[in-house]
């Protein structure tokens, strides 16, 4: 086979899993809730008067005076292939699924361009075990913690690349570390300073030469223009407000509202992330649920973590004996990583949610196929037999890969519960509108949602705003949540034709008792079990948040059962019943009420 006709192979083969995922996915209707129907908010927006400057709304600064995320390159992407699909949300989906696609081959177009057979399907190998890994419940998820994953790999090889002395590669590296930085403020620190790195190589090869090469010169050029293309919304968006999203940031970071965890936190949390062995054993026994996958596979030891990262450091101890430059440049980079890692970590406030720390199992996986490869290169060196390279990576690709196809063909859409409670009620509630029941008025309306959620914060609410829109419908929120909803989205309460009301949980019978009200939607989705299982658990949980004192939080297991779940007093037990709670969800109510009722 012809070096062309393997790459075209290794290519297919890797974008496999995504298709079967999204064929999967294909035949279920979607209704994004919460961040998802924010972003969605702001896909459909691209291009048009409001097209988005700046990332999705994050735990920066204070509810509702929030920061955002840096930057909307992630919307830009997402926009042509969900417009090709429809403007459907099934779209955004196809669309996480192209930009990590696409991440995956330019990181196999590096491994091209910087060795023969070998790399190439090392780092085929490499990338198929963590698409496994992380699974195509997260990888076609256009959620802005999961959607820079692939392209963090991009930054890291790309990152090498340029150390090795190919300077095109300062331009992917440049894309891919946009889309890590503007996408999730955590990658921030990690992506600039890897491409400052990089940046840095190159000056030092002119000073150390006396010269300027001009190809590597239009490199950096061709790389700077990029950036500045791609950075000049953010920046616009700091000139049009005040304060910009660029100075929250910045304050927000600078003097944070609670005290940094600190630095044992930081190495302990890098640590349990490289605990491989975990991470194997928990990916062979997953379930199809993306949270519950990602916060099982961050349970690992920081003692084993600790193993695994001492063996790296062997091996870096090995490279420099042998004076393999390649091998020491990529060990490098994850040095780099590491440490750049650890000091994020080490900044993280408040609880330290899986989502935040993504990119650290690619760093662990990258140590761990750097000390493979380092093992690789000294048993060889040691005149013993040729390692058999290319036919181990191209089972473990194929393996991996089959591991992927089978996750892949149990996907569910994202939030499944919640987004099927949702298309329960949206569609009564639009033709109610339609059909001017209680004080609408049809699409001519202007219709404020609001929402008294019992359990989840008021997700289904910013998806019921969502979906209302996909119909054609004005919908709206009121001023508190201009920055979730866009500000384009607000309603002055002296326009709105009535206020559209989603109602969870205990507040439904309080609802029903108003005579000023219409209900027009109605879901109960569970089963008599698993009615009678959320009995069971709420009775149990209450009594022993009471037993414990905490008759506050018991409270709040009827009237904000996310909140109950979230308080740091919980007692062994608990939170594992109230988890279980959420994801068997609460029946959910919609009203048509009077403008201002609420």
């Amino acid at each position: 086979m012809s070096d062309r006709t393997l790459r075209w192979c290794v290519r297919a083969v890797v974008a496999l899993p995504f298709v079967v995922a999204l064929v999967m996915l294909a035949g279920r209707h979607w209704a994004p809730v919460l961040d998802l129907a924010m972003t969605e908010f702001r896909v459909r927006d691209v291009g048009g008067a409001h097209t988005p400057l700046i990332g999705l709304p994050g735990r920066i600064g204070t509810f509702p005076n929030q920061g955002s995320h840096p930057g909307p390159l992630s919307f830009y992407l997402l926009a042509p292939v969900y417009r090709l699909f429809g403007s459907r949300a099934y779209g955004m989906l196809v669309g996480a699924a192209v930009v990590n696609v696409g991440a995956a081959w330019t990181a196999l177009w590096i491994a091209g361009r910087r060795g023969g057979r070998r790399l190439f399907l090392g780092v085929a190998a490499f990338l198929a075990v963590a698409l496994a890994w992380f699974g195509a419940s997260v990888l076609t998820q256009p959620w802005n913690p999961y959607l820079p994953l692939v392209a963090f790999v991009v930054v890291l090889l790309a990152t090498w690349a340029v150390l090795e002395g190919d300077h095109v590669m300062l331009i992917p590296l440049v894309l891919a570390g946009t889309l890590c930085a503007q996408t999730h403020v955590p990658y921030l620190a990690l992506s600039v300073v890897l491409i400052l790195v990089a940046i840095g190589s190159v000056a030092l090869r002119w000073w150390r030469a006396r010269s300027v090469e001009r190809a590597e010169a239009r490199s950096l050029a061709a790389s700077v223009g990029v950036a500045t293309a791609l950075w000049l919304p953010v920046f616009v968006d700091q000139w049009r407000h005040d304060p910009g999203n660029i100075t929250m940031l910045r304050t927000h970071f600078l003097d944070p509202p609670e005290p940094p965890q600190g630095l044992r936190v930081g190495i302990t949390t890098v640590l349990r992330h490289f605990d491989l062995f975990h991470v194997a054993i928990r990916t062979l026994a997953r379930s199809s649920d993306a949270p519950t996958v990602l916060v099982d596979l961050e349970g690992g030891s920081w003692v084993l973590g600790l193993l695994v990262l001492l063996s790296w450091t062997a091996a870096v101890v090995v490279a420099w004996r042998l004076a393999e430059r390649r091998l020491l440049r990529l060990h490098a980079v994850v040095g780099v990583a590491i440490l750049i890692a650890v000091m994020s970590l080490a900044r993280v406030f408040g609880k330290v949610w899986y989502y935040l720390s993504l990119w650290a199992w690619i760093i662990a996986l990258l140590a761990f196929a750097a000390t493979l490869w380092t093992a690789v290169v000294a048993w060889e060196r040691s005149g013993r037999r040729p390692v058999p390279v290319t036919r181990l990576a191209a089972l473990v690709l194929v393996v991996a890969t089959g591991a992927f196809v089978v996750d892949a063909g149990r996907v569910r859409p994202p939030e499944d519960r919640l987004s099927r409670t949702l298309a329960a009620v949206v569609g009564p509630t639009a033709q109610a509108l339609r059909d001017g029941v209680g004080d609408a008025d049809g699409v001519k309306g202007i219709y404020a949602v609001v929402w008294e959620d019992a359990y989840y914060f008021g997700s289904q609410g910013y998806g019921l705003i969502n979906e209302l829109e996909r119909r054609g419908f004005d919908a709206r929120a009121f001023e508190t949540y201009r920055v979730p909803v866009t500000a384009h989205r607000v309603a002055d309460p002296s326009e709105v034709t009535a206020d559209v009301v989603l109602v969870t949980g205990v507040n439904v019978e309080r609802w029903r008792q108003r005579d000023d009200v219409v209900e027009v939607a109605f879901a109960e989705l569970r089963t008599d079990a698993e009615l009678a299982e959320f009995g069971r658990l709420h009775d149990d949980a209450v009594a022993r948040l009471q037993a414990a004192g905490l008759d506050d939080v018991a409270a709040l297991v009827d009237t904000n059962l996310f909140s109950a779940r979230l308080d740091p007093r919980l007692p062994p037990g608990v939170e594992p019943m109230l988890i279980r709670m959420l994801v068997l969800g609460e029946e959910t109510a919609v009203f048509i009420a009077p403008a201002g009722v609420v």
